[in-house]
């Protein structure tokens, strides 16, 4: 199966990409890893990013198209795959249209995560990260023993500047004004399925192998 997984800052992608990928055996390809592992293996698609990034300037769409092609070319993406942060936008969308084309194959179905943007913020909002060990705690979800205090090392928990509520609420902005069209040219094509993605992560998991199995069936 091949799946697009899409969703706001704070809608647990990461997470669910994982385990659906796990549960359908399909290999999880995020945009992340594709560039750590061309940047770090020195390849010359790599070393042309790092160029970009080293100046601090933003990789060109065609190179990370490249280096997606790259990736659904592995053999062990040819039964199927999870792509998790790409397409980003429309023009995107219609590249990966016409490069899975030009492998005899399309898209399957495009899972969107659903959540609205007070839980986003009060899950991001929440959190606390150690500037000792770097561990993330949550005020609600994942508490400290003692309020502002690092359990794991007794360093001080402070608010990123990431995840302050103005900054959030920012970004899921900037998301919906980026990724509407992407949704609407997904739900024109018929292949969106929407899953709530609220509650304990695995049942959010259920939901979306739910929604995936109706699908395939």
């Amino acid at each position: 199966m091949r799946v697009v997984l899409v969703g706001p800052p704070g809608a647990g992608k990461g997470t669910q990409a994982q385990y659906i990928a796990s549960n359908l055996s399909i290999p999880k390809i995020s945009t992340g890893d594709i560039f750590r592992a061309n940047v770090s293996g020195g390849t010359d698609l790599g070393k042309l990013a790092k160029e970009y990034m080293d100046r601090g300037d933003l990789v060109p769409d065609e190179v990370t198209v490249a280096m997606v092609r790259d990736r659904l070319g592995e053999p062990d993406a040819q039964e199927g795959f999870l792509l998790d942060g790409f397409p980003r936008n429309v023009p995107q969308a219609q590249i990966l249209n016409k490069m899975l084309a030009e492998f005899g194959t399309s898209l399957d179905i495009v899972l969107e995560l659903v959540v609205d943007d007070d839980e986003v913020v009060r899950r991001l909002a929440g959190r606390r990260t150690c500037r000792s060990c770097g561990k993330v705690w949550h005020v609600v979800f994942d508490p400290p023993s003692q309020v502002g205090v690092c359990d794991a090392c007794g360093g001080e928990l402070f608010q990123r500047d990431d995840d302050r509520e103005e900054t959030i609420r920012h970004r899921l902005e900037v998301y919906q004004q980026q990724t509407a069209p992407l949704i609407s040219f997904y739900a024109d094509e018929g292949i969106l399925h929407g899953v709530d993605a609220t509650g304990p992560v695995e049942e959010i998991t259920e939901r979306a192998m739910s929604e995936l199995r109706r699908f395939a069936d």
